[in-house]
């Protein structure tokens, strides 16, 4: 079910079912959080938002008891600033945004972040504790980037990884006869100046590794890992009533 399609009285009738005749809850809400930020010359300012819809869209088919909630589309992104069409609420104001939204789920059995934006993982870890202190089901996840081990540079923003994604995602998106490489520094190096000046700083083109070699089949097989990974997240947490009717 997604929740902006439903109704009121639908949403009702799904709190009042259980995800499985072992107790487990439902429903859970999944929220994809993405942001509004440059993604080299290459890749839509909506990368992050997109990724994260399309995993959070297919988990949906993978198990029981799960709803799609709004997607969370401007966030914390002060670290792409001086960028055009870069759009950011920061961090503070981000938590605030993700701890109102969960406290305004109660009617549900718990809420999941799914966030395609690593500058949100500040902002969703402070507001996961605030929620989970107060007695709420709620919890976050991201995909696990993987790290390049041949010596080549990070693969942090708008590279391999997020254009193959892209590619597998809406493919008429991708501007890759516009792909360039970002700066090949070690990530070591790299990080002090990105901290301290953000990613202008050290890449005037806003890319933070290398599309070469990007495609849609191996997007196809990040989307399939990513959404396994959140699956298998969601199932080892998600709450049971220890006593079912």
């Amino acid at each position: 079910m997604r929740l902006g399609e439903a109704t009121w009285n639908e949403v009702h009738e799904a709190t009042r079912s259980m995800a499985d005749e072992d107790g487990t809850l439902a429903p859970i809400i999944l929220i994809p959080v993405g942001s509004t930020e440059q993604h080299g010359p290459h890749l839509p300012l909506n990368t992050d938002t997109l990724v994260a819809e399309e995993i959070a869209g297919r988990a949906l088919h993978r198990t029981t008891g799960l709803m799609l909630g709004p997607t969370i589309s401007v966030t914390a992104s002060g670290e792409h600033a001086g960028f055009a069409g870069t759009l950011s609420i920061g961090t503070e104001v981000m938590t605030q945004v993700a701890i109102e939204l969960g406290r305004s789920a109660d009617w549900a059995a718990g809420v999941v972040f799914v966030n395609g934006h690593g500058g949100n993982h500040e902002a969703l870890t402070s507001a996961v504790e605030l929620l989970t202190s107060e007695g709420r089901s709620v919890t976050s996840w991201w995909p696990k980037w993987r790290r390049r081990t041949d010596g080549g540079p990070p693969d942090l923003h708008a590279g391999r990884i997020e254009t193959s994604l892209m590619l597998a995602i809406d493919p008429g998106l991708v501007r890759f006869e516009l792909a360039e490489s970002g700066p090949a520094i070690p990530l070591d190096a790299l990080l002090p100046a990105l901290r301290s000046g953000g990613v202008r700083s050290v890449s005037p083109n806003g890319v933070l590794g290398d599309p070469d070699g990007a495609s849609g089949a191996e997007g196809e097989r990040f989307v399939n890992d990513f959404v396994d990974d959140l699956i298998m997240t969601i199932e080892s947490w998600r709450p049971i009533d220890p006593t079912p009717a």
